[in-house]
């Protein structure tokens, strides 16, 4: 996997500079002098920031993340996207750039995680007991075959199938998935032609 095409090594979503973390990339916190620089980078920012905000959430969540762990990536990516438009680098495909750098971001997030359940696994194995409870008896009911079915093969295909088509029910384009997963153009279509090819297999039994 390429690492993503950011202007500074990032190890964490959290600020390594100590800076005081945004609550929120918004018109107002651009106006009220978060941001130094051009106003119409701010406002270009800003505009991606409130197109792309959910979108880019959902596949940070996609990972396994807390939702404040997402938040936080999610402002991450787009301080970085001020900084990579402030130096004047390349404005070519920014939603493929904006999704790279949150594959990434999140990656290491994740590998972070893990690192400290494996430090603490027994605490770690009761923990996830407690917060992965067996279903209701009402949710039993309510749960088809059908569903448990398309749920296992959902479960069953490799990290990059379902990363794949996580970024395509995002609205990403073939090319634009290439570039965030760092695979071919090919390699794309054919994990998503295997993939929803199973779907509709299980889907039709």
């Amino acid at each position: 996997m390429a690492n993503a095409p950011m202007d500074s090594p990032m190890s964490s979503p959290i600020n390594s500079m100590g800076e005081r973390p945004l609550t929120s990339i918004t018109a107002e916190g651009a106006a009220a002098g978060f941001w130094h620089g051009p106003p119409e980078i701010e406002r270009e920012v800003v505009g991606l920031f409130e197109q792309f905000r959910g979108s880019l959430l959902r596949y940070v969540l996609s990972f396994g993340l807390a939702m404040h762990d997402a938040e936080e990536i999610t402002q991450e990516v787009f301080l970085a996207l001020f900084r990579h438009l402030q130096l004047g680098k390349s404005r070519k495909n920014l939603r493929g750039w904006i999704f790279c750098v949150a594959h990434n971001l999140a990656l290491r997030q994740r590998h972070a995680i893990q690192r400290l359940r494996d430090g603490a696994a027994q605490d770690q194995g009761l923990a996830e007991a407690k917060l992965d409870p067996s279903p209701s008896p009402e949710e039993q009911v309510l749960s088809t075959e059908r569903h448990r079915r398309l749920v296992a093969t959902l479960q069953a295909l490799p990290e990059q199938d379902r990363r794949c088509l996580n970024l395509r029910a995002e609205g990403l384009r073939y090319r634009e998935i290439a570039q965030v997963l760092g695979i071919s153009l090919g390699a794309v279509s054919l994990s998503l032609t295997r993939s929803l090819t199973r779907l509709m297999r299980t889907d039709n039994r």
